[in-house]
């Protein structure tokens, strides 16, 4: 072991190596590398070893408390007690909308900052306590069967990377030296199901998969956000495990994008190298694969077997410095190795829980995400409607409105709350579960209440329990993941029989995280609501919308498709007939996809290339409705030039604009050139010259698009 200790400068950080409990604490740090390097030359390799797997031990005579790294935030503050619940990514994805995706994540660290205090003042050294949280998940919702695509922001890799942006620079803050929390691009890499596989399952996309559609968001946060950590995936890629992948880690992370921060494993991939993978011959060489590859930190307990592999050489004290300088470097940027005066979040007052300021983005949030998908005239409701029934667990449940990695609110807003709000004193309002949510059983009760009334709101969808992480939905036999997109029939069958009985004034409103069979249910409905999993304010939410106090704004973030059976098998990771980018057909309704009380209507568009550098595209929005309309506005691509093989459109920049009733206004949106590039088979981006096609449209310009009536205004350009 090195003996010499440079000490820092006003005061010694640490005591003498030779194991003596004396501590003396920093009065003034020096520079951050160099109290890195202080903390290295002055730790056991047991030391060492103990600090690269989550939950690390205390080395009291150097006055390092003890840590755990695990922690989440991709919504709030998850499982660690009261919290703002914001509704969960997928919802959030409909947003589009990156200044919110900023300002919830900036709420999200302020919240963990005041939680932290706490913890610390009382002792609470456990998992969920920390100040790095392992989201967000960007990982790109490839296929609707998978159970977590509620925690990501959708199928498209910019829409992904650009709101995972905005989130991370919220929850990490603006200091330039310091960090609020630390985010964690997750899963790394090529990751989406099927959960039963995940442990074992080697993918091997083409390069231009990988480049196109797997990694951008990846690069997008590292880059222009700084990301502190990535998370490696449970699986292999072309036969390397993600935790031990010197192609993923080194060649990509760290020479190509220059990434800075560290590298954490997904919980248990490590031994999965061993266990799931056999790719080594013991649990030790697995440890010691993953270290060389260039991991950082274990979220699990195989880095343990590293003492023995030091023992008999297979690595060296230098290995265990290189792993270890990002993680040190991390704790100091947080401020937490040691009582740190200088970082401005340690003072964080208590109030900032559920303040009345993050209530209020929690409801922006979950009135911006909610999706309208059919409306026959029925919405908005008047308030002074004679009666209403609600059916549905969903209506009383707030099960259905946290999603997955949740924390608990203090105040929660259910849908029956937000809707009898809204509603005059002199309206009947009844309420019944009126069928069994989740089995196959086909109860119908008090359909009578629900046929007998002038609007039935009947609240179907999903749940927790049927979709998201293998292991946590226990009504699931397929490990979270839903292989048929239909809802069970005792949820159907409610809603044929109500429709026989009642026929018109039926509002569906859908819980869930992932794409649902629509089919019959917009034929049965006479309008149809996506509300996700909305969060602790999504009652009061949907009131807005249903009512017509708030105008729906949310738009698809995930292609909706029509038959389960005419998707790509699951576990195939080839893009072809996947997201609106390369479905041919099977489209339901497609990405970007969403209604509103009034209409925006698209004038002629122009674009221009200004310099070589960057296109703009100038286009006159009018809205023709008497309600104000906040309308997103998505600008596509497309290259003939490029091929059969190349995306038939891909999203390339989007706005939120705002329009008061009867305005018209020009917008102007600009797109670097580079931007315009499409991936070769080899995965390299080539601009390719020639004639280039813009679509500024309110979707996708998919073929079910077009029979939708979506708007699709085109220009050109040369290039």
């Amino acid at each position: 072991m090195k003996r010499h200790i440079p000490f820092l400068c006003a005061a010694a950080l640490l005591a003498a190596c030779g194991g003596g409990q004396t501590k003396q604490t920093v009065q003034a740090p020096a520079p951050m590398q160099q109290q890195v390097e202080e903390l290295l030359d002055a730790m056991t390799v047991d030391e060492k070893i103990g600090q690269m797997m989550n939950s690390t031990p205390a080395i009291e005579r150097l006055d390092i408390k003890p840590y755990d790294w695990w922690n989440e935030g991709l919504h709030g503050v998850g499982r660690s007690g009261r919290a703002t619940v914001f509704p969960q990514p997928i919802g959030l994805g409909a947003t589009f909308d990156t200044e919110l995706l900023k300002r919830i994540g900036d709420a999200i660290s302020d919240e963990a900052r005041a939680k932290y205090q706490v913890a610390q003042r009382i002792g609470n050294y456990r998992r969920y306590s920390g100040l790095s949280f392992w989201s967000p998940n960007v990982n790109i919702f490839r296929d609707p069967r998978w159970g977590r695509g509620m925690e990501t922001y959708g199928e498209d890799p910019y829409l992904t990377g650009m709101l995972g942006t905005a989130f991370v620079k919220g929850l990490q803050g603006d200091d330039p030296q310091y960090l609020k929390a630390a985010a964690c691009a997750k899963h790394y890499a090529v990751h989406s199901g099927p959960e039963a596989t995940r442990h074992s399952a080697n993918v091997e996309p083409s390069l231009k998969d990988l480049y196109e559609t797997y990694l951008p968001a990846f690069e997008m946060l590292v880059k222009d956000a700084n990301v502190e950590t990535v998370m490696t995936a449970y699986n292999a890629v072309y036969g390397d495990c993600c935790s031990a992948s010197p192609f993923l880690m080194q060649d990509i992370l760290r020479n190509r994008w220059h990434f800075k921060g560290h590298i954490v494993s997904d919980c248990g991939a490590v031994t999965d190298i061993y266990t799931g993978h056999k790719c080594t011959r013991c649990e030790m060489d697995a440890a010691v694969k993953a270290l060389k590859a260039g991991l950082n930190l274990e979220c699990g307990s195989s880095m343990r077997t590293l003492k023995d592999a030091y023992a008999k050489q297979l690595i060296t004290e230098e290995d265990l410095d290189n792993a270890l300088r990002p993680t040190i470097m991390t704790r100091l940027k947080l401020g937490i190795l040691h009582d740190d005066p200088q970082c401005p979040y340690n003072n964080m007052p208590e109030d900032a829980l559920g303040s009345p300021e993050h209530r209020a983005l929690a409801k922006r949030a979950a009135t911006e995400s909610m999706v309208l998908l059919k409306n026959d005239g029925i919405l908005p409701l008047d308030k002074d409607i004679h009666s209403l029934d609600l059916s549905g667990s969903g209506a009383t449940d707030v099960f259905y409105q946290m999603g997955n990695y949740y924390g608990v609110s203090d105040d929660y807003s259910t849908y029956l709350q937000g809707i009898v709000s809204k509603v005059s004193a002199g309206t009947t309002v009844s309420y019944h579960t009126g069928f069994m949510q989740l089995d196959g059983l086909a109860a119908n009760m008090n359909i009578g209440e629900a046929a007998g009334a002038d609007v039935a709101i009947v609240f179907m969808g999903n749940n927790g329990n049927v979709e998201g992480e293998e292991g946590e939905s226990i009504a699931n036999s397929t490990s979270g993941d839903r292989l048929d997109l239909r809802l069970p029939e005792s949820q159907m069958n409610y809603l044929r029989t109500l429709k026989r009985y009642k026929g018109e004034g039926i509002v569906v409103v859908l819980t869930g995280g992932s794409p649902i069979d629509l089919r019959e249910i917009y034929e049965l409905a006479d309008a149809v609501v996506m509300a996700w999993y909305s969060g602790q304010a999504g009652g009061e939410a949907l009131g807005d919308l249903l009512f017509g106090d708030a105008n729906f704004s949310g738009r698809l973030p995930v292609t909706f498709p029509a038959e389960t059976e005419k998707l790509p098998p699951f576990e195939d990771y080839s893009m072809k007939e996947r997201t609106y980018k390369y479905m041919t057909d099977n489209i339901f309704l497609p990405f970007g996809y969403g209604l509103s009380y009034g209409r925006v209507t698209y004038g002629a568009a122009k674009a221009a290339v200004d310099g070589g550098k960057a296109v703009t595209v100038e286009i006159t929005l009018s809205n023709e409705g008497a309600t104000d309309i906040d309308e997103t506005v998505q600008l596509y691509h497309s290259s003939p030039a490029a091929g059969t093989a190349a995306p038939q459109s891909q999203l390339v920049a989007f706005s939120r604009e705002h329009l008061k009733a009867g305005q018209t206004r020009t917008v102007k949106i600009q797109v670097p050139v580079d931007r315009l590039a499409t991936v070769q088979e080899d995965g390299s981006k080539k601009l390719l010259p020639g004639t280039h096609t813009l679509h500024v449209a309110s979707a996708a310009p998919t073929y079910r698009s077009a029979e939708l009536g979506v708007q699709d205004v085109q220009a050109t350009i040369e290039l």
